[in-house]
């Protein structure tokens, strides 16, 4: 009984009291902010990825793992990518002016041969001549190796048939052909000439119009199996971007 009117006495002193209660000499101080401060800065370097974080994410390990870590990431091979493989060959648009324009490569080293490629383009010569006097002409040839009647996937250049689209336009398709007594006679007579445009002699002159040809050299880029491309390079011997031929199997 007198330990609670002692206390009731205690609760009304209190209760009366008019000066300021000093809580802080009454507990035990406890640092939370600063805790709390650690736990959410290793959360937050756990998380974010260490590109993105103020301090490395070695610094989350114990000097051991962190030694660990740093060897492990040294025996890691990183991808690499075989650059392109680049040669010279010579390529020619040819074709009589109301006719069909064809496009063949030669060897640089020999012109009169068998071509490494001879196509038939299904476009008239006398468009691809008005669409060259622009300064930038890409002719890129599509095909698909699903549908491209060699199985397994061939060298691109066995593909039989091609989907052309001139500067992003399609225009008709392009077909791979052997080079008959005509071409042979042509190249024969064109075997002097390494870079030029014109028309041919009177000989070649047919119902179909004048025969025209562009010869030059072209940069030939091998990026893979599926993918090459051609880019003339002027009299000069420097790469244009004016005149690019692009194969492509999707």
């Amino acid at each position: 009984m007198q330990i609670e009117n002692s206390k009731m006495k205690m609760i009304q002193h209190l209760g009366l009291s008019q000066e300021p209660l000093e809580i802080g000499n009454m507990s035990t101080p406890v640092n939370f902010s600063s805790g709390l401060r650690r736990s959410i800065r290793s959360l937050i370097e756990c998380i974010v990825p260490c590109c993105c974080a103020s301090h490395p994410v070695a610094s989350i390990f114990t000097p051991q793992q962190s030694h660990l870590l740093v060897m492990t990431r040294q025996h890691i091979p990183c991808p690499t990518k075989s650059p392109p493989v680049k040669s010279t060959v010579i390529g020619t648009f040819f074709g009589y002016c109301r006719g069909r324009v064809n496009f063949c490569l030669h060897n640089e080293s020999c012109t009169t041969s068998t071509p490494l490629l001879l196509l038939e383009f299904t476009v008239l010569t006398a468009y691809l001549a008005k669409e060259m006097r622009h300064s930038l002409l890409r002719i890129a040839l599509e095909c698909n190796w699903q549908h491209a009647a060699c199985s397994p996937p061939c060298h691109l250049f066995a593909v039989p048939i091609w989907t052309i689209y001139c500067n992003g336009r399609k225009l008709g398709f392009a077909v791979k052909k052997k080079m008959n007594e005509d071409d042979a006679t042509l190249f024969e007579v064109m075997k002097s000439v390494s870079t030029g445009a014109g028309v041919l002699p009177e000989k070649f002159k047919k119902s179909e119009g004048e025969l025209m040809y562009l010869r030059a050299r072209f940069e030939r880029v091998v990026g893979s199996v599926d993918s090459e491309s051609f880019h003339l390079i002027d009299p000069l011997g420097i790469t244009a971007q004016q005149l690019s031929v692009f194969l492509v199997r999707t």
